[in-house]
C-alpha cells in the first residue's frame, strides 16, 4: 500500500519540478547563451545586410528611385506660381543618404567587433566614403535650380573637417562650414532644422532614418514609430524621401533593442530571434 501511495506522489513531484525548471529557463532566456550559439561572431547577423547594400542591383535601383522622386517633387515646387518669401532649401542626412559607409560595416565584420567611436573616426579620416547612387546628380541639379542644400548629420562635430573634405572630393555642392551641421551636444536634429527654417523655406527632407524628417520619431519604440509613419503616410515620396539602410538605424537600436545599449551579444541574438514573426 505504501508503494502504491508513493508512486503518484513521486510523479506529482517530478511534474512540479519540471514546471519550476521551465520557469527558470524562461526567466534566463535573454541572459544565458543557447546551446550551439556560443561561438557566433558578433556581427554575423549583419553580413547579409552589408552584402545587399554593397552588391545588390536592387539597392542601387532603390536609391535612384528615391532621388528621381526627389527631383520630380522639387520640379513641382519650382514650377508652381507660389511666391516664396524665403530662399528654398533641402535638408539631407549624410550617412547612408549621401555617403556610403558600408566599408566601415564590412570592417566590423572582418575584425569581429562591435561599433566603436575610435574605429568610426578612423574610417571618417580615410575620406573614402563613396556617394550613394543618384545623390551627386540630384544635389548638383538642386544647386543649378537655385536651391540650397543643408547636410544635417549626427556625426560628431569633431569630424567636421574630414566630413566636408569627403563631400568636396565627390563634388557635392554646398560642402562647407555653413551648410554642414554636425552633432555637438544634442543628438536630436530639430534644433538644427529650426535654425534653417528661420532663413529658408524647406521643401524636401532626405534621409535613411525617420528622425531625419521629424522629431515625432525621436527615441520611440517600434510600435509608435510604425503608427506615426501611418499617420504621416501622405508625406512620404512627396515631402519626405527615404533611402534604404538595412545595416543599422533607430529601427534596430531604439526599436528591436529597446533603447538598451548594455545587452550582451548573446542577449542581442536572443532578442532578434524572439522578434522574428513566423506562422
Amino acid at each position: 500500500m505504501k508503494i502504491k501511495t508513493l508512486i503518484p506522489f513521486l510523479a506529482l513531484s517530478l511534474l512540479i519540478g519540471c514546471k519550476s525548471k521551465q520557469s527558470q529557463i524562461n526567466q534566463i532566456e535573454y541572459t544565458t547563451p543557447k546551446v550551439g550559439y556560443l561561438n557566433v561572431p558578433i556581427k554575423e547577423h549583419s553580413i547579409l545586410a552589408v552584402l545587399w547594400q554593397q552588391h545588390a542591383a536592387e539597392y542601387r535601383a532603390l536609391t535612384y528611385q528615391a532621388y528621381n522622386m526627389a527631383q520630380f517633387q522639387l520640379d513641382l515646387v519650382l514650377n508652381t506660381q507660389v511666391d516664396h518669401k524665403k530662399p528654398l532649401a533641402i535638408i539631407a542626412d549624410i550617412d547612408e543618404t549621401v555617403l556610403n559607409n558600408s566599408p566601415y560595416n564590412g570592417k566590423m565584420i572582418e575584425l569581429d567587433e562591435d561599433y566603436s567611436i575610435l574605429r568610426w573616426f578612423e574610417w571618417g579620416k580615410e575620406k573614402k566614403a563613396a556617394a550613394i547612387p543618384g545623390a551627386l546628380d540630384f544635389f548638383q541639379y538642386a544647386k543649378r535650380m537655385g536651391v540650397e542644400v543643408f547636410y544635417i548629420s549626427n556625426r560628431s562635430i569633431n569630424q567636421k573637417r574630414e566630413t566636408i573634405e569627403n563631400l568636396q572630393l565627390l563634388g557635392l555642392p554646398f560642402s562647407n562650414e555653413t551648410h554642414v551641421l554636425l552633432k555637438e551636444d544634442i543628438g536630436g536634429k530639430e534644433p538644427r532644422r529650426s535654425i534653417i527654417r528661420e532663413s529658408h523655406e524647406i521643401v524636401l527632407f532626405i534621409g535613411d532614418n525617420l528622425s531625419d524628417f521629424s522629431m515625432v520619431f525621436d527615441n520611440q519604440p517600434t510600435g509608435v514609430r510604425n503608427k506615426r509613419v501611418d499617420s504621416l503616410k501622405t508625406d512620404f515620396g512627396i515631402k519626405f524621401i527615404v533611402l534604404p539602410n538595412p545595416m543599422y538605424g533607430d529601427w534596430e537600436s531604439k526599436g528591436i533593442m529597446e533603447k538598451n545599449y548594455n545587452w550582451t551579444n548573446f542577449q542581442k541574438d536572443s532578442i532578434r530571434r524572439s522578434k522574428v514573426i513566423s506562422y
